[in-house]
């Protein structure tokens, strides 16, 4: 077997203070591989909180079923499943000290004073806390407080570690340091991880599977270069990185080949499939794949427009540019020769190459 964790057909629904029902999650299928990080993204409200604490017991299902390795959840109350949980907040306890915070549940369980000893020593020097048992967790920074609350989920040797938004109280620089370590630990410990976040770029570079929701509603599961590159629907385009959606219709389809007429009236020929004639689509291009067009060129689609926004950040340009009959065109240039900054305001051909196009089928007409 595989998968360590299997979500099957999984809905629940919350009362409302109004009256009626919202549902949280709409029969939400998916797995989670042994020693896979999996990553639950979307935005504020859009379910991943909730099927997190399904797998955890803190929540019941209205309807659906909760495998892990193998054995149906069901009834099983929190506590008894092989799961432990790392909280946003981290919910240590600040009478205790970084020891006996980490040591807790084995106290709980009556284990041996000796072994209790050494598997706080490991997991401590694991989590790069050795000599700190002593310490209160005030005396502490966040990131070590964040390696307190995972060393006392790890000590009890789950099969699953959930994880819900445990680096979104530390600050830019310290969180990249944690993706890094937190990637590192995973794979070392041979866990399966379940991650919570609404941080697209965090999902991007921790996980090795990014499952989106929106609306309880599992919206595309997939590594993250097949989520960027070949989004399935136009929320997760949007959601997933900054992107260029150009609507038009189908003009015509041989084999994995279709002509698109866009809004503007310009036809591009790029490689599709599962769309059909007449049918309304969307063409994704990302900006760091849009160059300004110097010369004559092919392979591509010339658009011309006017600069509307120039902006520095960092070691890029961004450039939003205005296009008659279609949506702004965002661009990500570099800047070799000092060029980008004096664009603001001047006419400008972009280029944009076939084969960074993706279609997105059944797209609305709006922009």
């Amino acid at each position: 077997m595989n998968d360590i964790l299997k979500i099957e057909n999984v809905t629940k629904r919350f009362k409302v203070p109004e009256g009626g029902e919202i549902c949280a999650l709409d029969n939400v299928s998916l797995t989670v591989g042994r020693n896979e990080f999996l990553t639950l993204l979307g935005p504020s409200g859009c379910g991943k909180t909730t099927l997190l604490r399904t797998i955890s017991g803190f929540e019941d299902l209205n309807s659906g079923e909760i495998y892990i390795d193998g054995e149906a959840m069901g009834n099983r109350a929190a506590h008894r499943r092989p799961v432990n949980t790392v909280f946003q907040t981290y919910a240590l306890f600040p009478h205790l000290s970084v020891e006996r915070n980490v040591s807790y549940s084995l106290d709980v369980q009556g284990v041996a004073k000796a072994e209790i000893s050494s598997r706080v020593g490991e997991i401590l020097k694991l989590v790069g806390l050795s000599g700190f048992g002593s310490r209160k967790i005030s005396q502490l920074s966040g990131g070590q407080q964040q390696r307190v609350a995972l060393a006392r989920s790890l000590i009890a040797q789950p099969k699953i570690l959930l994880l819900d938004e445990p680096l979104s109280a530390l600050d830019k620089n310290l969180r990249n340091k944690m993706q890094q370590e937190l990637k590192t630990l995973q794979h070392e410990l041979g866990i399966s991880f379940v991650f919570v976040t609404h941080d697209q770029e965090e999902a991007l570079v921790m996980s090795d599977r990014i499952a989106v929701l929106n609306d309880g509603i599992l919206q595309q599961l997939d590594a993250p270069e097949e989520l960027y590159h070949h989004p399935k629907s136009e929320f997760v385009a949007r959601f997933i990185g900054e992107s260029n959606l150009l609507p038009g219709k189908v003009k015509s389809v041989t084999r994995d080949k279709a002509e698109i007429t866009l809004r503007d009236g310009n036809t591009v020929k790029v490689s599709a499939a599962g769309i059909s004639k007449g049918e309304s689509v969307k063409i994704l291009v990302r900006p760091e794949n849009v160059h300004i067009a110097k010369r004559e060129v092919s392979g591509g689609h010339v658009i011309s427009g006017t600069v509307d926004e120039n902006y520095f950040v960092g070691t890029d340009y961004k450039l939003i540019v205005s296009v008659a009959g279609l949506p702004p065109i965002k661009a990500t240039l570099r800047n070799p020769n000092g060029e980008a900054e004096k664009l603001s305001g001047a006419k400008i051909d972009l280029f944009l190459p076939y084969d960074s196009m993706h279609v997105i089928p059944r797209a609305s007409d709006a922009l």
